[in-house]
């Protein structure tokens, strides 16, 4: 079978390799899409990581089960979302059945319950309530996944702001009550308007860059809640800390390590898809084969017009 390599910055190679067998708690499976994530693409750059070279990205997996063992709670034909940690741009891939998730009939390209699960892990961390108003700065992909389990929770307002007019009309699409471009308009003028100038309940930073922290603090009321949902490598940022102190703001790092809490985040996010309660279709707009990952890489740096998300589907 193929899996992608990262041999240098900027610089995949395929290489073949035997399928890996299974165990009896896991299933193997085909691989259907594999998706790009924000995270990883520092280390494509060669700017920053938290890995070395050569390294095997992918962790944003859906498939077909081709071989289940016996005590991994699936059978051949299954359509699911996984979690894995590494290795997901390759052909096949063998993951435990307790990381593995029904995606029922959601096309298996635009089941990515991986990223789902950082969204709602965030949402439901930060946990805004019925009638609070809610900014989330930053229309990227997971801003737009924010927005929507926003929107499940019964928001008053739900604010986005971005630098770029199509991902604001993307976010209108999605039931934004007001946007703000803020190359044009002051977001903390804009807040402060919107809300006879007590600031949101929640802001969320999903833009993982120094300008979204700078401004998180500055919209959000005293006794408020600021999530960083935002991937942040590269150099230091920095927070006005004595402000953050006396606004006595709740701080959520939107982050999770703890397996147990991703696999529940997953679990849930899978069922909102599986049940229509929530869809990422129309957020999933680039898909590339396998012997185009690194076009796939260099097209979510660039963010052409009309990019949200990239997937492989080998």
């Amino acid at each position: 079978m193929r899996i992608a390599r990262l041999t240098a910055p900027a610089t995949f190679e395929l290489d073949d390799e035997p399928e890996p067998a299974v165990t009896p708690d896991e299933v193997l499976l085909r691989v259907a899409a594999c998706g790009v994530c924000a995270s990883e693409l520092d280390m494509y750059r060669g700017l920053a990581g938290h890995a070395s070279y050569p390294w095997y990205p992918g962790h944003e997996v859906s498939g077909t089960v081709e071989e289940a063992g016996a005590a991994s709670g699936f059978s051949v034909g299954d359509p699911v979302a996984a979690w894995v940690t590494t290795r997901g741009f390759a052909e096949r891939i063998a993951v435990r059945g307790e990381y593995c998730f029904p995606a029922a009939d959601v096309p298996l390209d635009v089941a990515l319950g991986e990223p789902l699960a950082c969204a709602l892990n965030a949402v439901e961390l930060a946990a805004p309530a019925y009638g609070d108003d809610v900014v989330v700065i930053g229309a990227g992909f997971m801003g737009n996944l924010v927005q929507e389990l926003v929107a499940l929770r019964g928001p008053r307002l739900v604010i986005v702001a971005d630098t770029r007019p199509e991902a604001l009309e993307r976010a209108t699409a999605l039931g934004a009550t007001h946007t703000v471009n803020v190359q044009e308009r002051s977001l903390v003028d804009a807040v402060a308007e919107l809300t006879d100038d007590r600031g949101v309940d929640v802001a969320f930073e999903v833009t993982g860059v120094q300008p979204g922290l700078d401004v998180l603090g500055q919209v959000t009321r005293m006794s408020g809640t600021v999530a960083i949902v935002g991937y942040h490598q590269g150099p230091p940022r920095t927070i006005d800390l004595a402000a953050w102190n006396w606004m006595a703001f709740r701080i959520v790092n939107a982050h999770f390590r703890d397996v147990s809490t991703i696999l529940r985040g997953m679990r849930r996010g899978m069922r909102l898809l599986t049940s229509g309660r929530l869809s990422i279709a129309e957020l999933v707009t680039d898909r590339f084969p396998l012997d185009q990952i690194d076009k796939a890489f260099r097209t979510a740096v660039e963010k052409p017009p009309g990019f949200v998300k990239a997937t492989v589907t080998p």
